[in-house]
Order: C-alpha cells, then sequence, then structure tokens
C-alpha cells in the first residue's frame, strides 16, 4: 500500500485511538499543555514566600498559616483521581479548559480576600483547578504520544514542573518585595492561564471516543471524604490538638471508615470506579504508587523547607531565598530533559528510575549534615544532586505505569500515581511541620536557658519573630536552632527515599511501546475491528 492509501485510516481513527500526530503538532498542543502545568505548579509554591506578609496583613494564626498551604494541598490530592476518571468518560480538551477556568476564579477571590477565611476557601477553589491541571496535562500527553516517544516529551514536561515548583518561592519572593504587595503573587498566574485556555483551543484537537457514562458518585463522595479527614488530622495535629487525643481517634476512625467504605465501593458496587482497583494487580503499578508517596514526602518537604531554612536560620530576604533555588532548578531541569530524550532513542527506562532514586537518598542524607554555619555552596551542591535525582525519577514514573495500562485506563492509572504523590507531599508537609516546630521550640528553650536571659519580645504568640531584627545574642539563639532543626527533618525524610527505592528497583521492566494502538487493542475490541474495517475500505 502507498502512504496515500493509508491516509483514510488516519482520518478515520483518531489521535486519542492511534497515537497518530506529527512532530509539529504535538509540540503546538503541548505549548498550552505546559503552560497550563506551570500555572498549577506555579500555584503552589509562589506563596511560600509571602505567608509571613498574609498572615499578619490579615491578622491570622499559626493554623491559618498552616491552612494556607495545606487547603490547596488538600483540595488537590482529593480531586486528582476524580479528574482522571472523567478524562476517560469526557473531552480532555474540555476537561483541562475547564480547570483553568476554576483556578482563575479561586486566583481571583484569593487576591481580594479581605480575611484569613475567604483566603483559605479560595486557596481550596485553586486546589480544585490545580489537581485537575495536574492529572489531565499528563493524560492527555499520554493520549496523543505513544510511550516509546513520550520520554521525549516527558522532559519537557519534568522540566516545567520543576521549574515551576522550585522557582515559584523566587518569583514570590521578588513580587512581595515589590509594589505589588502579597496580593500579586495570586495575579501572577493569571495572564499564564488564559494564554494556556486559548492556546489548547487552537491547537489541541483530541476527537471525544463515545461510551456510556458511569459517574461513582458515592465512591468520589467517600474518597474525597476519608482523604480528606486524615489530612485536617495531619495537618491539625500537634497544633490545635494534641497527637493522643480524643479528637485525633475520632479523625482517624471516621477517615478509616469512610476509606474503607470507598474500597468496597470500588471494588463491589461502582460500574466505573474513580480508582479501579484492577490496576493493582498489576506488580508496576502497585510498586510505582508506593514510591510515588515516599517521593511526594522527599520532594516536597525538600522544596517548602529549603525555602525557610535560607530565611530563618541563614537571615536571607525572600528574593535571596528564592535565588538559592537556581542550584536545585538547574539540576532538575537538566535531569528531566536528558533522560527523557535518552528514553526515547533507546527505549529502557529504569536505569534513569534507580539512579535518580539514589541520588535523592544521597541529596537528602546530605542535606541532613547542614546546620546554619554550612557553606553555601556546599548546600547548593547537596541541592544539585538532589534535583538531578528528582528530574529523572518523576515523571519516568508515571510513564513506567502508563506503558502496563490499556489506553482506557490511561486517565485512572496516571492520575492514581499523581494522587499518592501529592498525598505523600501533603503528609509530608504536615508531619515534617509539625516536627520542625518542636525541634525549633526545644533548641530555642535550650539556647535561652544556656544565655540565662529572657527573650526580648512576647512569647504569648505562636508567630516566628523576625529573627533578623534580633539583637545579636539572641538572633544566633533562632539562628542555630532552626539551622539544627532543618537538618533533622532532611535525615527524618531519607528513610522515605529508601523505601521508594527499594520499590523503583523491584519494579521490572518492560520495554516501551512504540505505539498506543496495542494496549487499546486489547482492552477495545471494538476499536480494532473499527481499524480492520477502515483498513479494508482504504484498499477497495
Amino acid at each position: 500500500m502507498s502512504q496515500a492509501s493509508t491516509a483514510p485510516v488516519s482520518a478515520m481513527v483518531s489521535a486519542e485511538e492511534s497515537g497518530e500526530m506529527t512532530h509539529r503538532q504535538i509540540l503546538e498542543a503541548l505549548s498550552g499543555l505546559l503552560l497550563a502545568m506551570f500555572v498549577a505548579m506555579l500555584s503552589s509554591t509562589v506563596v511560600t514566600n509571602a505567608l509571613p506578609r498574609i498572615v499578619s496583613d490579615l491578622h491570622g494564626s499559626q493554623t491559618g498559616y498552616t491552612w494556607v498551604v495545606v487547603a490547596t494541598m488538600l483540595a488537590m490530592t482529593a480531586t486528582t483521581p476524580i479528574w482522571g476518571k472523567l478524562s476517560d468518560l469526557f473531552s480532555k480538551k474540555l476537561l483541562v479548559q475547564l480547570a483553568l477556568v476554576i483556578y482563575i476564579g479561586g486566583s481571583l477571590i484569593a487576591a481580594f480576600a479581605p480575611s484569613m477565611e475567604v483566603l483559605i476557601g479560595a486557596r481550596v477553589v485553586q486546589g480544585l483547578g490545580v489537581g485537575g491541571l495536574t492529572a489531565l496535562v499528563q493524560v492527555v500527553i499520554a493520549t496523543m504520544i505513544s510511550p516509546r516517544e513520550r520520554g521525549r516529551y516527558s522532559g519537557y514536561l519534568g522540566a516545567t514542573f520543576a521549574l515551576a515548583t522550585v522557582s515559584g518561592p523566587l518569583i514570590g519572593g521578588v513580587i512581595v518585595d515589590s509594589a505589588l504587595g502579597w496580593r500579586g503573587c495570586f495575579f501572577v498566574g493569571l495572564p499564564f492561564a488564559i494564554v494556556a485556555f486559548f492556546l489548547l483551543q487552537k491547537t489541541l484537537h483530541l476527537p471525544v471516543v463515545k461510551r456510556p457514562v458511569h459517574i461513582d458518585y458515592l465512591g468520589a463522595t467517600l474518597l474525597v471524604g476519608g482523604v480528606s479527614t486524615l489530612l485536617v488530622w495531619v495537618s491539625l495535629a500537634g497544633n490545635s490538638f494534641a497527637w493522643a487525643s480524643a479528637t485525633t481517634a475520632v479523625l482517624v476512625v471516621l477517615g478509616m471508615l469512610m476509606l474503607g467504605a470507598a474500597v468496597y465501593v470500588e471494588a463491589r458496587v461502582a460500574i466505573e470506579p474513580v480508582i479501579p482497583l484492577r490496576l493493582f494487580k498489576d506488580r508496576t503499578t502497585t510498586l510505582a504508587t508506593i514510591a510515588s508517596v515516599m517521593i511526594g514526602v522527599a520532594m516536597f518537604g525538600s522544596t517548602v523547607y529549603l525555602s525557610q531554612y535560607f530565611q530563618t536560620a541563614r537571615g536571607m530576604s525572600p528574593t535571596e531565598a528564592g535565588l538559592m533555588s537556581i542550584a536545585m532548578v538547574g539540576g532538575l531541569f537538566l535531569s528531566s530533559v536528558v533522560s527523557g530524550r535518552s528514553i526515547s532513542d533507546t527505549g529502557r527506562w529504569k536505569r534513569f528510575l534507580v539512579g535518580g532514586m539514589v541520588l535523592v537518598v544521597i541529596g537528602l542524607a546530605l542535606l541532613g549534615t547542614i546546620d546554619e554555619t554550612t557553606n553555601l555552596v556546599v548546600i547548593g551542591a547537596f541541592m544539585a544532586i538532589l534535583g538531578v535525582g528528582l528530574g529523572a525519577t518523576m515523571q519516568n514514573l508515571v510513564l513506567s505505569v502508563q506503558n502496563n495500562v490499556t489506553m482506557s485506563d490511561m486517565g485512572a492509572a496516571s492520575s492514581v500515581v499523581a494522587f499518592f504523590r501529592t498525598m505523600g507531599g501533603s503528609i509530608g508537609v504536615s508531619v515534617l511541620g509539625a516536627l520542625l516546630s518542636h525541634q525549633v521550640a526545644q533548641h530555642v528553650t535550650e539556647g535561652y536557658v544556656a544565655a540565662q536571659r529572657p527573650p526580648t519580645f512576647s512569647a504569648d504568640s505562636h508567630a516566628v519573630p523576625e529573627v533578623a531584627s534580633l539583637p545579636g545574642w539572641e538572633q544566633s539563639i533562632w539562628e542555630h536552632a532552626f539551622g539544627s532543626s532543618f537538618g533533622h527533618i532532611f535525615l527524618v525524610a531519607t528513610p522515605f527515599a529508601m523505601v521508594a527505592l527499594a520499590c523503583v528497583v523491584l519494579i521490572r521492566e518492560v520495554p516501551l511501546r512504540t505505539s498506543n494502538l496495542e494496549a487499546e487493542a486489547v482492552a477495545s475490541p471494538e476499536v480494532a475491528a473499527e481499524l480492520h474495517r477502515a483498513v479494508v475500505r482504504s484498499e477497495a
């Protein structure tokens, strides 16, 4: 058959089914997708350096401080698998655009928020949009591109993810120090979101595959409720109430009961489950899910708390603290792009997963040795090692799962990995934050006792004082407390990364498929039959 005779096949079989798109079409569609991913990740990190100013201006408490961060992660974590399942049922393009609209609405409310309560509610709305963008962008890329070629483009996705995640504090710091103030942090993503919306409208063309729709409302409600309850417990325990308390018991029992009910509904009741439990029969999916939780702890913990380390233990401004993140950004960017291209050329991906996780373990262990006196060049080198490891691991872990599932389960499988990674991040930020608070309080108390002098500021508030404005002797107490405590939390995060490494080692490498249709033919005989009829008609 000539090339001309095969043209009708491509015309009759959608890109969603065959994965056939030209390199130019893919790059055009990818521009909008990468912009959407940049918006999603930027919103999660850009407020990091603005939080002290926000809490002060809106007269918030330490609990409010925590919830400005946790609210977005909570909504994002709980809704990620739901967005992924919806992508198997509805137009992926429409869903991505809907997520962008939700994000824009949440950002506008946050920018004009008159109180902490309104701001936290707006952050929940932002989280709903971010959860959709995080899950759907990877699903659309998996739909357009075969696993063998996906590595090249996933490298760009990983680099965008890394750039937005780690440079967010820098952008936020610059904005807070400018005339825009902290409210500017919620405006900065809006132009990118609007441009992404129209880029996707113009460049992304994925015909919708029509099939019966059964939305699992009960399973979704139980899943969201169970995850939310446990994350509320993790984020507030040790601050609003004791870890060993009646409130803890109620929240844990309620959360576990709801998740147990969700598992039953997903396994026995739901026609189209939000998280198909059959996916976990696959060894790769199960191991990748466990690894994703552990990587989430390491990744989110490091990016959130390194910025705080530079401001509290080293006396840097928000902008200077953001500039220090360049070491990690560079490592993440180079690693994502290089590993993605190499995987596309060779079809082999496990070596990058294993090597990346080894570097993550080494990087966290090295950061566990830092204190307030550690040379900044040395710290930058440690951050670069961690960045290279994360860049070679994050997107390629998703790729390993996508390569093992059928196209009909692509959305659900991709979002399951993203869901558990974000859940690990939520737990990591909350638990490591509680540990940090305890360690700092202990070291500060010891410091004042050793100095035999009382604090020069009121100790009635839970707020941390502005360290740079304290007298020299008192400033050194707080810098030492933070410096020693940050090293400790990185050491605590290291075993989690070691568990992820063990999971990655046990994953069985399967060469990447060269076509999306291979899996679809197995999962959907109707699609294979339609392709056969199209070929027959084109030959006639």
